[in-house]
C-alpha cells in the first residue's frame, strides 16, 4: 500500500503556531510517528507540505498518475474555500481522507464548512495529530476489505 500524506498552508508551523489549538508536535513529529506505524504494516508513505494551492493540486494529480492507494489530506485553511482543491480531489480516482487537528465543527463559523469533504471518503476532525494515525488506520481497514 502506498499513501500520500499531504499538508496545506501553515502546517509547516505546527509546534509553533497557536499551540493551545494545534499542540506542540511539529510536522516532522507527525511524519515520524506515521513512518513508525506504517513500516510495521508494510505501508509506503510519501509526504508533501505546501502553502501554495497550485502545488497541492499538482501533488493530487501526481498521486493518481503514480498509482497511490490513498491520500491523507489536511488542506488547512483551503478547506473552507478552495473549489480548485475540491475539484482536484474529485478529478482523481484516489480515495482521500480529510484530516483536521482541531474540531473545525466547533470553531468559528467560517471554519465549520469544508468544501472538500463531500468528495472525500471520510474526515477526521478534532483528534489532534492523532487524526493522521486514524486516517492511516482507516486505509488499512480498506486494504483488508472493510468498506468505508
Amino acid at each position: 500500500m502506498k499513501l500520500l500524506v499531504l499538508n496545506g498552508p501553515n502546517l509547516n508551523r505546527l509546534g509553533k503556531r497557536e499551540v493551545g489549538i494545534y499542540g506542540v508536535e511539529t510536522l516532522a513529529d507527525v511524519e515520524q510517528h506515521l513512518i513508525d506505524i506504517a513500516s510495521e504494516r508494510l505501508v509506503d508513505l510519501a509526504f508533501f507540505q505546501s502553502n501554495i494551492e497550485g502545488e497541492l493540486i499538482d501533488k493530487i494529480h501526481e498521486a493518481a498518475d503514480e498509482k497511490f492507494d490513498g491520500i491523507i489530506f489536511n488542506p488547512g485553511a483551503f478547506t473552507h474555500y478552495s473549489i480548485a482543491l475540491r475539484d482536484a480531489v474529485a478529478a482523481v480516482d484516489v480515495p482521500v481522507i480529510e484530516v483536521h487537528i482541531s474540531n473545525i465543527h466547533s470553531r468559528e463559523p467560517f471554519r465549520q464548512t469544508s468544501v472538500i469533504a463531500p468528495v472525500c471518503i471520510g474526515q477526521m476532525s478534532g483528534f489532534g495529530t492523532g487524526g493522521y494515525e486514524l486516517a492511516l488506520q482507516a486505509f488499512l481497514l480498506r486494504r483488508n476489505g472493510v468498506k468505508l
